[in-house]
Formats: C-alpha cells, sequence, structure tokens
C-alpha cells in the first residue's frame, strides 16, 4: 500500500482516537443543566476546593484522567487561559478520575506542572455532573453557579477561550 493510501485509511482514526478517551461503551451524551451540584473536595496542594465559595466567579470543572491522551494534551491550553484570565475572575477546577485516585494523581502532577487546582473525584461526582461516556468533559459554571455549557472531548486553546469569554 503506498503512504497516501495508508494516510487516508489512519487519519480518520487516529483523528478520533485523539478527540476523547472512552473507558466504557453506552452511556448516555450528558444531559447537565441547571445549577452545577456542588462539592467538597481537597486539592492536590492540601487546600480545599468547594464549588460553592466560587460563586460570583467564571468555574470551569475539568473531568480528565492521567492515562487519557487527550486529557493531556489540553492542559496546556487550559493552563495558559487561566494564567490570562484568572485576574477576570476564572477559576478552572481539574478532578481527575482516575481509579488509583491520589496514587495516580501525585506522580503525574511531579512531573507535570498544573497551574489551576486539581482534585480526584468520585463515581458520586460524576453521576452528579451526568458524566457522558469519554473524558475529557469540560463544565462551564456562571458567574450565578449555572451549568452554561458543557464539551465533551478535547478542546484547542482557542475554542476553550472563546467560552470562557463569553461568561466572563
Amino acid at each position: 500500500m503506498t503512504s497516501l493510501r495508508l494516510l487516508v485509511l489512519f487519519a480518520p482514526i487516529a483523528f478520533l482516537s485523539l478527540s476523547s478517551c472512552s473507558p466504557k461503551k453506552g452511556a448516555p451524551e450528558s444531559a447537565v443543566a441547571g445549577a452545577a451540584p456542588n462539592f467538597t473536595l481537597q486539592a492536590s496542594d492540601g487546600s480545599t476546593v468547594d464549588l460553592a465559595s466560587l460563586r460570583g466567579k467564571v468555574v470551569v470543572l475539568n473531568f480528565w484522567a492521567t492515562w487519557c491522551g487527550p486529557c493531556r494534551a489540553e492542559m496546556p491550553g487550559i493552563m495558559d487561559v487561566y494564567q490570562r484570565l484568572h485576574s477576570q475572575g476564572l477559576e478552572v477546577v481539574g478532578i481527575s478520575l482516575d481509579r488509583g485516585g491520589w496514587d495516580d494523581v501525585r506522580p503525574y502532577l511531579g512531573k507535570t506542572r498544573v497551574s489551576y487546582p486539581v482534585v480526584v473525584g468520585d463515581n458520586d461526582l460524576a453521576q452528579a455532573y451526568h458524566l457522558p461516556d469519554a473524558i475529557p468533559f469540560t463544565v462551564f459554571v456562571d458567574r450565578n453557579g449555572n451549568i452554561a455549557e458543557t464539551h465533551t472531548g478535547y478542546m484547542a486553546e482557542g475554542e476553550f477561550e472563546q467560552a470562557v469569554k463569553k461568561l466572563l
């Protein structure tokens, strides 16, 4: 087979594999609306993240896992937007869904500096947010604590920034 044929054959597969990670099959797409479910979780730096205390700010919840390539790929863009817009009222919380919890997450964070708080979520939190079948899953919460938008799969930095700026 020629190189061109291989490229045409495998390019769509590569694109789909980069857009999201799916640990299970058959779950319905997310149907989150209304007030964002509150949570209080310990962050990697030992502080506490309480969603209710962030009311008045635009909050982005990014559900991810260390084993998810698209999750890791979008983190630098999220960090760049966070650093630029944090002073305007943007908060980002990374919510790891790694089954190994902090045992999986701490080594990753030791190698990858993440500028926003990272917490470890659980099945109850995932169910409260009606997580779809794939991650990354990003929830945009407006200043009133209501879910304004959700996005499943990889988000490019520009797309992420545009979604945030609509709420700022």
